[in-house]
């Protein structure tokens, strides 16, 4: 990237499942003054509006969930971008059970992932961003200033998924069972997750999310 470049700023914050991305995406583009953009919230409108088609998952084909995405956008809020479907915002919809059950199939479809990342890029091209998910880096935007690959132990992971959850420390016993589940979608995210070539790591297993923040944020600075 040359110094002269005067694109708009794009910082890429990929990671495994529960390592953090959205939350320390969020906070970072707070303090770099940019909107943050949630990948995984797109996936979930995509998903959010097929729901509504009303027939039953199995029956879902990978053209049908791609029709129900064109009633998918985004508006630019204060400092993020607000989903919504058919024009209306669908922020509490998308968070639901129903959704979040449902979602990891609609992003392993390779025409939703590229419309989806279109999207994104799209959004890019008009804002500075800070943008979260598995292949940011990679396949969305490989020419970006700054690309993070944030990681974290598997068990410290499942023990903030937890703690996030419940609003206390899990036991032993749901600390196991958590950290097995982060393993076992490691491994199956895994083709579609993983590091850009050039990408900073950083390992938040030992430090605060405000050090992690600081560090993204000191990186960016030096590359605006």
């Amino acid at each position: 990237m040359s110094s002269y470049d005067r694109s708009p700023l794009v910082v890429t914050i990929d990671g495994p499942a529960a390592s953090g991305k959205s939350s320390t995406s969020t906070l970072v583009a707070a303090r770099l003054g940019v909107r943050h953009v949630d990948s995984g919230m797109i996936y979930r409108s995509v998903t959010a509006s097929r729901l509504r088609g009303g027939d039953a998952p199995e029956l879902w084909t990978e053209q049908s969930v791609l029709e129900a995405a064109r009633a998918v956008s985004l508006s630019p809020g204060e400092t993020s971008f607000v989903p919504r479907l058919h024009g209306v915002d669908c922020e509490a919809e998308i968070r639901g059970e129903a959704v979040t059950a449902l979602v990891s199939l609609v992003a392993k479809m390779p025409h939703v992932r590229a419309w989806v990342n279109a999207l994104v890029r799209q959004t890019a091209a008009a804002h500075e961003i800070v943008v979260d998910g598995r292949d940011m880096g990679t396949a969305v935007f490989p020419d970006a200033r700054l690309k993070i690959w944030l990681v974290a132990l598997p068990a410290e992971r499942a023990r903030r998924r937890v703690l996030q959850r419940t609003g206390r420390a899990p036991n032993a016993e749901e600390l196991a069972a958590e950290t097995a589940e982060l393993e076992a979608r490691d491994l199956k995210d895994r083709e579609q997750t993983q590091p850009a070539a050039d990408a900073v790591w950083i390992d938040t297993t030992g430090i605060s999310q405000d050090e992690q923040v600081g560090r993204i944020v000191g990186l960016a600075e030096e590359r605006r």
